[in-house]
C-alpha cells in the first residue's frame, strides 16, 4: 500500500510543511501521563467516527535518538496521525510522559487494522461460522468485527501497525524538521527507514503485556505440560513463530519411533557395550568376525527405517501444518504486488508492472553483483570448510599416533580432541558467515522481501550442508572409516547440543540475570512510560533462522547417518524435550517482542528437509555397503565391484520409488483442508469481480 509524507496537491513547502507541524491539538502542546486504559488527552485523534473508542491499547514502541529536537517528534506524530489519504499512516500515537522524551508509543484504530487485514490476505471468522479472506466492504458480516482485540491477535495488530508504518514513503520533496537539509526526504522515499539511517529512530519494536505474557509462561514451561498452547504462542507471539514451535513439538514426538527402533538395535543386538566404547574412545574398530548376522539386519532395518520414517514425517507435518494454517486464518495470504522492501534502494522510475514511481534497480545489476561478490565469497567460506576438514584429519593422525607411543588414559582422552575443537571451528565459521550472507544479500538489492529471504536462506543452506555434512560425507565414502564415523557423530551429538544450550539459553540468562536486568528494576508505582523503556533495554530477538538450522542438522545427522549410530534419535529425543522449554523462556524472558508476519508454512524451510529426505537414500544405501558382513557375502558370491554398485543403485532408486509413492498416498492436506481452501478462493474471486463492478458503475 502506498503512503505519501505530503498533499495530493503541488510540491510540499516550506510554510505547508510548518502548518503541518504548529496546528496541534491540545493533547500534543500538553502530553499527560500515558494510559491503556482511557483514549484520554495524549493520543492522537481519530478522523472516521466508528473508529472512536474509550481504549486505546499501546502497542508497538519507537524509540527516539537523544538529540531529537521536539518539532521532529511532533512532525512524527502527525505523520503517524495523520489520516491515509493525506499521507499519514492512519495509527494512533502518544508522545508519551513529555514533548521531549524520546519514545512514541503506537496504537491502531479499528478501520486501519481492517484494511490492512484484508490487503494481508487474512482469513476470518465469517457469520456461517467458517473461516472466509477478509473483505472490508463486508467487514459487518464477520465475527467480532467491532471488537479488535477478539478480532485480530495481538501480534497480527502490532505486526499491522509495523506494516503500516514500514509503508510510509514521500511522493515529493519533503523537509524534515528539526532536521539539517542532508536529510531531506526525495520523492517515493521510504520515511521510516530515513528516519532510522538519520538516527532519528533508533528501534521500533511491539511491547510485552505483562499480564497476557505472565499466563502464557504459566502454561508453555513454568509448569508440567507436554502439549504446548500453540493457539495462545499464535496469539501472542504469532503464526511465524507459532510454525516453529509447533514444527519443534511435532518434530520431538515424532522422534519415539526412531528412538525405540534405535534402542532395541542397540542393546537387544548385545552391543550396546560396544557402541558406547567406540563412540567415546575411538579405540574400537568393528571386525568382520564381530558383525553378526543379527547386529548387520538391525543396522539394515535403522537404514530403510530412516529412509521412510523421513518421508512419513515430512508428509504428515504438511497435514498438519495445513490445518493450523487454517486454524490461524493465513491459509489464503495475498499474493500481491508488494511495495518494495524498506532496504531497497536504486534510481526512482516508474515501475512497468504497478505504474507506481518507485526505485528500481536493473536485473542485471543485480545478477553481476551475485556473480562478482556472492558467489566468489560463498566459495571462500566453503574453502575455508574444506581447510578445516584438513586440519581435523592432521590432527587426527597425529593423536592417533600420541595413543600409540604412550597409550595412556591422557592419550586416549586426546583422541577427542580434534573433533571438539573441529565442532568448535564449525560453529564459529558459521556464525560469522551468517553475518556476512546477511550483508551480501543487503548489497544484491532485492526489491521484495521474500525474494531477499529466498536469496539469504539459500547462502545460509549451502554453506551449512556443506559445513555440517562434509566432513561425514568424507568419512564414510572417501575414507570408508565406519569406526571414525561413529565416533565424529557421537561428537557432533553431544558437543554441538551442548555448545548450543549454553550459547543460546545460558549465556543470554546470564547477562539478563546480572547485567540487564539490575538496571531495569521496576515497581508498580513507576509511570508506564518507565516501564516501556525498561522493555528497550533488553536485546532484539535474534529470530529462527538459527533454530531452523539447528533442527535441518540434526534432522540431517539423523536420517543421513543413524544406521552407523542408532543411538542418535535417542541423544536428539533427549535434547529437544529440553529444547522446547528453554526456547520458550528464551522467548518470553530474554529478549525482546518480536514483529511476526503472518506465515502460512514453514516456507523455505520445509524443503530443506525434503531434500535432505532424499539425499538419506543416497547415504544410507552407500553406508550399508560398507558393512564388513556384506562385503564379505559379495566376495563369497564373487560379485565384482560393478556387480556391487548396480545393486546399490538398483536399491537406491527402488527406495526413491517407494518414497514418491509415499509422498503420494499421503496428501499433503486433509481432504476437509483442501475443500475449505477452494471454497476460500472461490469467495475470494466472487468478492473481487463484485468489487470490481461496483467501482465501474460509480
Amino acid at each position: 500500500m502506498s503512503k505519501a509524507g505530503g498533499d495530493e496537491g503541488g510540491d510540499v513547502s516550506s510554510s505547508e510543511t510548518a502548518q503541518l507541524l504548529e496546528d496541534k491539538t491540545p493533547a500534543e502542546k500538553t502530553p499527560t501521563k500515558l494510559s491503556a486504559a482511557t483514549l484520554g488527552p495524549g493520543w492522537t485523534k481519530v478522523s472516521c467516527p466508528c473508529c472512536v473508542s474509550e481504549r486505546v491499547e499501546p502497542l508497538v514502541l519507537v524509540k527516539l535518538g537523544e538529540k531529537v529536537r521536539p518539532e521532529t517528534k511532533r512532525w512524527i506524530i502527525r505523520l503517524i496521525g495523520a489520516p491515509q489519504k493525506d499521507g499519514g499512516a492512519g495509527l494512533l500515537a502518544h508522545p508519551g510522559e513529555e514533548a521531549s522524551g524520546d519514545i512514541i508509543v503506537v496504537s491502531a484504530p479499528r478501520c486501519t487494522l481492517l484494511r490492512a487485514t484484508e490487503e494481508l490476505g487474512l482469513c476470518k471468522t465469517y457469520k456461517s461460522k467458517d473461516m472466509e479472506a477478509f473483505s472490508y466492504n463486508d467487514r459487518d458480516n464477520f465475527k467480532d468485527s467491532d471488537n479488535m482485540e477478539a478480532f485480530l491477535t495481538l501480534a497480527e495488530r502490532q505486526y499491522i501497525i509495523k506494516y503500516e508504518l514500514d509503508g510510509l514513503r514521500a511522493q515529493r520533496d519533503l523537509r524534515i524538521p528539526g532536521l539539517p537539509d542532508s536529510h531531506t526526504l526525495q520523492n517515493r522515499d521510504n520515511i521510516w527507514q530515513k528516519l532510522g539511517s538519520a538516527g532519528v529512530i533508533l528501534d521500533t519494536f511491539p511491547l510485552h503485556i505483562p499480564d497476557k505474557l505472565k499466563d502464557l509462561s504459566e502454561a508453555w514451561y513454568s509448569g508440567n505440560q507436554l502439549v504446548q498452547p500453540l493457539d495462545s504462542v499464535n496469539g501472542y507471539f504469532g503464526s511465524s513463530v507459532a510454525f516453529y514451535f509447533s514444527f519443534l513439538d511435532f518434530y520431538t514426538w515424532s522422534l519415539l519411533p526412531p528412538a525405540i527402533l534405535g534402542l532395541s538395535i542397540t542393546y537387544f543386538s548385545g552391543e550396546a557395550e560396544r557402541e558406547m566404547e567406540e563412540s567415546v574412545s575411538g579405540s574400537g574398530v568393528a571386525s568382520v568376525e564381530d558383525d553378526s548376522g543379527q547386529t548387520v539386519g538391525g543396522h539394515m532395518i535403522q537404514a530403510v527405517f530412516s529412509m521412510l520414517w523421513s518421508t512419513v514425517f515430512i508428509e504428515l507435518w504438511k497435514r498438519r501444518s495445513s490445518s493450523l494454517s487454517y486454524r490461524w486464518g493465513t491459509l489464503h495470504l495475498a499474493e500481491r504486488f508488494a511495495e518494495p522492501r524498506p532496504g531497497f534502494h536504486g534510481d526512482l522510475g516508474v515501475n512497468p508492472v504497478t505504474g507506481r514511481r518507485e526505485p528500481l534497480f536493473p536485473e542485471w545489476q543485480r545478477n553481476l553483483r551475485m556473480a562478482l561478490a556472492s558467489v566468489p565469497v560463498v566459495g571462500l567460506f566453503l574453502g575455508l570448510v574444506v581447510l578445516g576438514m584438513l586440519c581435523f584429519y592432521w590432527g587426527e593422525a597425529q593423536v592417533q599416533e600420541l595413543h600409540k607411543d604412550w597409550d595412556s588414559l591422557l592419550s586416549q582422552t586426546l583422541l577427542y580432541m580434534p573433533s571438539v575443537l573441529h565442532i568448535v571451528y564449525t560453529n564459529v565459521l558459521a556464525t560469522v558467515y551468517k553475518t556476512v550472507a546477511q550483508s551480501l544479500t543487503e548489497y544484491e538489492n532485492h526489491r521484495e522481501e521474500s525474494a531477499f529471504q529466498s536469496h539469504l536462506t539459500a547462502k545460509v543452506l549451502v554453506f551449512t550442508f556443506f559445513n555440517y555434512f562434509a566432513v561425514l560425507f568424507h568419512i564414510a565414502f572417501f575414507k570408508q572409516d565406519v569406526p571414525l564415523l561413529r565416533k565424529r557423530l557421537a561428537s557432533l551429538l553431544i558437543v554441538t547440543q551442548l555448545i548450543n544450550q549454553v550459547t543460546e539459553v545460558v549465556i543470554p540468562f546470564l547477562v539478563d540475570r546480572f547485567v540487564s536486568a539490575p538496571n531495569r528494576t521496576e515497581s508498580e508505582d513507576d509511570p508506564q512510560e518507565d516501564k516501556f523503556r525498561n522493555q528497550s533495554t533488553l536485546p532484539a530477538f535474534p529470530g529462527l533462522f538459527a533454530e531452523y538450522i539447528e533442527l535441518l542438522v540434526q534432522f540431517g545427522y539423523l536420517s543421513l547417518f543413524s544406521c552407523v549410530y542408532p543411538l542418535t534419535a535417542v541423544l536428539l529425543l533427549i535434547n529437544n524435550l529440553t529444547e522446547i522449554r528453554s526456547d520458550a523462556y528464551k522467548i518470553c524472558k530474554l529478549f525482546r517482542k518480536p514483529f511476526s508476519p503472518p506465515a502460512a508454512s514453514m516456507g523455505v524451510w520445509q524443503i530443506a528437509f525434503e531434500v535432505l529426505s532424499f539425499v538419506s537414500v543416497v547415504s544410507n544405501c552407500w553406508l550399508l555397503l560398507l558393512s564388513p558382513w556384506l562385503q564379505k557375502l559379495f566376495q563369497e558370491r564373487e560379485m565384482s565391484s560393478i556387480n556391487m554398485l548396480l545393486l546399490a543403485v538398483l536399491m537406491e532408486h527402488l527406495l526413491i520409488v517407494v518414497k514418491v509413492i509415499l509422498a503420494v498416498v499421503i496428501p499433503d492436506e486433509p481432504d476437509w483442508i483442501r475443500k475449505k481452501r477452494e471454497h476460500i478462493e472461490y469467495t475470494s474471486m466472487q468478492a473481487l469481480r463484485e468489487q470490481k463492478l461496483h467501482s465501474e458503475e460509480s
